[in-house]
């Protein structure tokens, strides 16, 4: 068991997948029969064995990818109001075992807004979590500002995760190794990508200068932008720039980030220094990733009981007011 400080362990990027919202993913992101299949559509006595194996005390679950990022409009709202409903149903059973990110059908911004509001105000969610490009769109786009301002006055984050890069991209970048190395297109490399360009344009986009109290929490310890923080934000202030901005005060003051798949001291360390301590929360990536490496990493990472304590709980508290 792990030997944990004195405080609970909450993991914030586990995933599941909905039967219903399921049978719209077509190819390779329809997934295969097989262990891992069974844990993404386990909300129940499976998922809490594992969590109990290694002192997870609470996951905040959200719906993997592409989730409803590629539902056409038409439909969407009724569609993922159901997901997220059996989503609650599954929290309601266990209470203090799980909480949830809502699904957003993006691709009817008010609906998604409205969508938003209703399962943080009436379901207690937490948040809302947002896949890839929505329909080929980088989610910074001007139509799905709706869906900001209402996570802004609702005072919750929206975390913005991968998919499967668009078929463009891959055909440029990956085509001629995802046969032999096919994790090249997805976690290996092609996620980070894709969501880490997501969120530069989302600094670029204008949208925190009219919502500046929104919060975005990206995985992965921040699809490697907490690395590249400084040389962004040296590069976007030269000349020639249309306007004045600061990266840097943008991504360390509304953005946080996940250990989620990414167990490396030296990325968490890099986290610590660039952003502060405050900013990062505890995660697996169940099950696409297993608990036990993710658990056991924290018992050994160069930090005090305290700083542990924020990360494995503290700051997820804090932030998703749990």
């Amino acid at each position: 068991m792990f030997k944990k400080p004195n405080c609970p362990v909450i993991a914030v990027e586990e995933h599941y997948w909905d039967a219903e919202l399921s049978k719209t993913y077509v190819g390779l992101e329809s997934g295969r029969p097989g262990p891992q299949m069974d844990r993404l559509f386990d909300l129940g006595a499976l998922r809490i064995k594992e969590m109990d194996e290694v002192g997870i005390d609470m996951q905040v679950i959200s719906h993997g990818a592409p989730s409803a990022q590629k539902l056409p409009a038409e439909g969407a709202a009724h569609l993922v109001r159901g997901v997220n409903d059996r989503l609650a149903a599954a929290c309601a059973a266990n209470p203090k075992r799980f909480a949830a990110f809502a699904a957003l059908p993006s691709n009817d911004p008010k609906a998604a807004a409205d969508e938003l509001e209703r399962t943080v105000t009436k379901l207690g969610f937490k948040g809302a979590m947002m896949h890839g490009l929505s329909n080929g769109t980088f989610l910074d786009d001007k139509r799905f500002w709706p869906i900001y301002e209402r996570a802004e006055a609702l005072d919750v984050p929206i975390y913005f995760h991968p998919a499967t890069p668009d078929p463009r991209v891959g055909d440029v970048y990956y085509a001629d190794y995802a046969k032999d190395f096919p994790m090249v297109v997805r976690a290996a490399w092609g996620y980070t990508v894709e969501t880490a360009t997501t969120a530069i344009r989302m600094v670029l986009s204008g949208v925190f200068e009219k919502h500046p109290k929104l919060k975005v929490i990206l995985g992965h310890l921040g699809e490697t932008l907490p690395f590249l923080v400084w040389r962004v934000d040296h590069a976007i202030a030269r000349p020639g720039a249309a306007k004045t901005i600061s990266f840097r005060d943008i991504f360390c003051g509304n953005f946080y980030v996940t250990t989620s798949g990414n167990f490396s001291t030296p990325a968490l360390m890099c986290c610590v220094q660039e952003m502060g301590v405050d900013r990062i929360l505890f995660a697996v990536d169940w099950p696409f990733v297993v608990n036990p490496p993710g658990v056991k990493w924290m018992e050994g990472v160069p930090l005090c009981d305290e700083d542990k304590a924020k990360i494995l709980s503290g700051n997820t508290k804090r932030l998703l007011r749990m």
